[in-house]
């Protein structure tokens, strides 16, 4: 008997609202045309009883940005460091994912404005070339502190399309670092400067934020605005920070740092993103809210996997697991359908009718989700 490669059967179907244990799905040219449950009319791919997600939506990972600089002073080959962070971005379940670019220069950090423009480049390249398994858009991250961010942000225009544009200020002493203390511990750790070193940035940084800030925001706002671009902000710490996003009609708040940023951020319809390994490891790295809480409260939207990609199916199934209020199809938009249509995507996100095939296999090793395989656009890629 002939197998279907369109068709997908004996799987553990995650539709937005409910999972049809067993159901099957069928596609045609790359999009879900027909969706059932219990046995497939025809025989085809035979998920074992396994699960069967939507594509991740990756709205921000930093770790792009670690494959091409994997040490301090090191740069690895940017086409090199594109095609590894691919192969794991598609093998952690994410079929489209916003790659983070810092926009504004930062050669104190070990970043300087050059990488922007090698990584663009290469991304550039391994998309002309049809090298890339996963569908690549651009989230230009901008330090609004910076002396250069307008301009990099006008050329970058010019040459490569924007697709989300993030509010960033991580001079010390404001948001994620109001704490200037431990903004030292976490440069002097990641640089390997000393702490008179980093006196002097923090002097150098506060001089940028008190010339710059403020302008600069109003005018990457503008810019979006005029652009159709969606806007984040990052690191809200404060009413005044989540009315400031609301004025400049924000759609996603990144990481908020208290309580009070990620509730009333919630409450204006701004969806609140928070991390993968928040999820998983029970708390911030740095020592900011914890991600569960939020979610426990129904004020967690959006999880992105930030620095660990494969954290994302792992998150969504320990909250289903951990937190009575939340079922796996609730957790599971978290990733996929809610990110979508945060980001203004809505041809994707859901295994629903009309939607893109984007959709992978999921096994269960005990309590740890594993990617077995994926699919975009109803191509298997993995």
């Amino acid at each position: 008997m002939n197998v279907r490669a369109d068709l997908i059967e004996n799987a553990r179907l995650v539709l937005p609202d409910q999972v049809l244990e067993p159901g099957w799905l069928a596609i045609h040219d790359g999009v879900i045309v027909e969706i059932g449950e219990g046995r497939a009319p025809e025989r085809g791919i035979d998920l074992g009883g396994d699960f069967l997600l939507p594509g991740f939506i990756e709205l921000h990972t930093d770790h792009l940005e670690s494959h091409f600089h994997p040490r301090p002073r090191v740069r690895w080959h940017p086409l090199s460091a594109v095609m590894a962070y691919d192969a794991q971005i598609i093998a952690a379940g994410v079929t489209t994912v916003f790659d983070s670019l810092r926009a504004g220069s930062d050669t104190e950090g070990g970043m300087p404005n050059s990488d922007l423009w090698s990584l663009a480049e290469a991304l550039d390249e391994a998309r002309d070339g049809g090298y890339l398994r996963a569908e690549h858009r651009t989230h230009l991250r901008c330090e609004v502190a910076t002396h250069d961010v307008l301009d990099e942000v006008t050329r970058f225009a010019g040459r490569f399309p924007i697709h989300v544009i993030s509010l960033m200020d991580h001079t010390p002493g404001q948001r994620q670092f109001r704490d200037v203390e431990l903004w030292k511990i976490y440069f002097t750790g990641k640089t390997a400067r000393t702490e008179a070193e980093a006196n002097a940035v923090v002097e150098r940084r506060l001089a940028l934020h008190q010339a710059n800030a403020s302008r600069h925001r109003r005018e990457l706002v503008a810019f979006a605005q005029a652009h159709d671009i969606a806007l984040a902000s990052h690191d809200d710490a404060t009413a005044e920070h989540v009315v400031e996003s609301i004025a400049d009609g924000v759609a996603i708040a990144e990481f908020p740092t208290t309580h009070e940023a990620a509730g009333l951020s919630h409450e204006a319809g701004i969806r609140v993103m928070m991390g993968g390994p928040n999820v998983v490891r029970g708390g911030s790295h740095s020592g900011n809210i914890a991600a569960e809480d939020l979610a426990r409260e129904g004020l967690l939207d959006i999880i992105s996997s930030d620095y660990v990609p494969a954290s994302l199916a792992m998150a969504v199934f320990m909250l289903a697991e951990r937190v009575e209020s939340i079922s796996l199809p609730e957790a599971v938009r978290m990733i996929t359908l809610n990110p979508a249509r945060a980001a203004g995507l809505h041809d994707r996100g859901a295994i629903a009718v009309g939607q893109r095939a984007d959709c992978l296999q999921v096994h269960l090793a005990g309590n740890v989700p594993i990617v077995r395989r994926v699919w975009r656009q109803g191509g298997q890629v993995v």
